[in-house]
């Protein structure tokens, strides 16, 4: 548990950005002073030593060049000779054949002949390693034992035949290179903390966006998209366009996640249709096999009571009858369910109707049932001219008033009407019946779907005069609108849309009127 935890300590401390910044930085500049010190030690002093030997050539060439014009000792050559040994920091003296001294920039002229003659004559007093030699010169390098100096020696001779003899001192480069390398570990440990300093503000400005965008990319995880990407400055960087492309990919991970949603409750919805549509389907089975199996089995029982041949006259005719009611009705729903199947799979052609002349020859059709059951039947319309096929609209009229009639116990209103609302017409049945509760408003449509299933059975029904109208209107292009109060009755209206009905010229009418 112990190593797992220090592991853990260990693997966050070195995953921090910073911390890594500043451990590269000073390795950086650790790297950068060993290189240096390396440099130093194994390369300064022999550039320094070529360095020297180029500045002895160089010098070298220029008086060689003066002996050879003649300008020698001449006051012209003055300035140069003066420059030549002061910059170079050289020791120089001309000799002529005869040991007359030409030129010296030193006013020691006797210690400096006994120094030429000691190279020449090859004293051993000195440490000497030759660096270069040609037919005119040699450069030497030599140590003083008991100086403990070093210096580059060129000697020989010019093109006008006199000696030349130049000597450089050489400083003490390991003293120096010693002296570098302690000034470039000062510098390496300054400068390491001052990078250290430094990358601990820059990698804030690095890791705070970065931690920003890490808090975003957790929280979109998490499928929170609230959360958004702002410039931490105004100067637009690579992090600031990564957090641009993290606030587009947000916004369309949002979009998409929101439309799977969308996808996926409709889908959730259209399984639930489905399966509703298959519980309706076996509903709708298993109602057709009822209502058939009813009146099937009943007129089965009283024709195996007539076959006995043991029933008085008066039962048999009663037997009888209950046979051909039972046919009727089966023979009824028999052809309600045809009505639902033609409906479906047949074209109509539909016709622009004056709807007032089309209700009044609904109303002369119901009349007469009306009076029979001692129903009032009012008719009131407003004039308006649909588009409508003429004979189903006017089954699913009387369905409407067979409907409302039966909610009536003994006398009752039924009004036929038409009105305008708004650019809608609507054309239906009212009356003053029972009424039917809320909850069952919904389902009224349905095949098969009865209120009071003793009641409608009693009177003839099995649920399907609705449903067929349903469909009738649907081929209208209308929708069929019931409302209903529990004791106080029902409305049931065909809205026709206005794309299928118009208003009735109202100068056309009068004219037609007058004539």
């Amino acid at each position: 548990m112990m190593k797992k935890l220090m592991k853990d300590r260990k693997r966050k401390y070195f995953g921090s950005l910073t911390h890594q910044l500043i451990l590269i930085s000073i390795c950086l500049v650790t790297g950068t002073l060993l290189l240096c010190w390396f440099i130093n030690t194994v390369f300064l002093e022999p550039y320094y030593v070529v360095n020297k030997q180029n500045t002895l050539l160089s010098g070298f060439e220029t008086i060689n060049e003066a002996s050879e014009n003649g300008s020698l000792d001449d006051s012209s050559f003055d300035v140069t000779f003066d420059n030549l040994c002061a910059n170079g920091n050289i020791t120089v003296m001309i000799i002529s054949s005869d040991r007359t001294i030409v030129r010296s920039s030193v006013n020691d002229t006797q210690k400096m002949m006994l120094e030429f003659m000691n190279i020449i004559f090859g004293e051993k007093q000195n440490e000497v390693t030759v660096l270069m030699q040609s037919d005119n010169y040699i450069i030497q390098k030599q140590t003083d034992a008991r100086l403990d100096s070093e210096y580059l020696v060129l000697y020989g001779t010019l093109s006008n035949g006199n000696l030349i003899l130049m000597r450089t001192a050489l400083e003490s480069i390991r003293e120096s290179v010693s002296l570098s390398n302690t000034f470039l570990a000062w510098v390496g440990v300054i400068a390491a903390i001052i990078s250290a300093v430094v990358i601990v503000f820059v990698s804030r400005g690095i890791t705070t966006p970065l931690l920003r965008l890490t808090d975003i990319s957790k929280r979109m995880t998490e499928l929170d998209f609230e959360a958004k990407y702002q410039p931490g400055s105004r100067y637009h960087n690579e992090v600031d366009e990564l957090g641009e492309y993290m606030n587009v990919m947000s916004t369309t991970l949002e979009h998409t996640i929101s439309e799977l949603k969308s996808a996926n409750n409709q889908l959730q919805i259209d399984i639930d249709k489905k399966t509703q549509i298959d519980e309706m389907r076996k509903e709708f089975l298993s109602n057709v096999s009822h209502e058939l199996k009813t009146p099937l089995t009943s007129m089965i029982g009283y024709a195996d009571l007539i076959r006995s041949n043991q029933l008085s006259e008066e039962k048999l005719i009663t037997y009888a009858n209950q046979i051909v009611v039972e046919g009727r009705r089966l023979e009824k729903m028999s052809m309600k369910l045809m009505d639902l199947i033609v409906l479906k799979k047949q074209d109509f052609l539909f016709y622009d109707m004056d709807i007032t002349i089309f209700a009044e020859a609904v109303y002369e059709t119901l009349l007469p049932v009306a009076g029979k059951y001692g129903v009032e039947l009012t008719v009131n319309v407003q004039p308006a001219i649909v588009r409508l096929e003429p004979d189903l609209m006017k089954t699913v009229l009387i369905n409407l008033f067979d409907n409302a009639r039966k909610s009536m116990d003994g006398k009752g209103k039924i009004s036929l009407f038409g009105v305008w609302v708004s650019d809608e017409y609507r054309i239906g049945i009212k009356d003053n019946g029972c009424g039917i509760d809320e909850e069952n408003l919904s389902r009224l449509t349905e095949a098969f779907y009865m209120v009071d299933k003793s009641r409608s059975r009693a009177n003839g029904g099995a649920g399907l005069g609705l449903a067929i109208c349903n469909e009738i209107v649907k081929l209208h292009q209308a929708k069929l609108q019931i409302m209903s109060k529990k004791g106080i009755g029902t409305q049931v209206s065909v809205c026709f849309p206005k794309e299928v009905c118009r208003q009735v010229n109202s100068e056309k009418m009068e004219m037609e009127e007058e004539v």
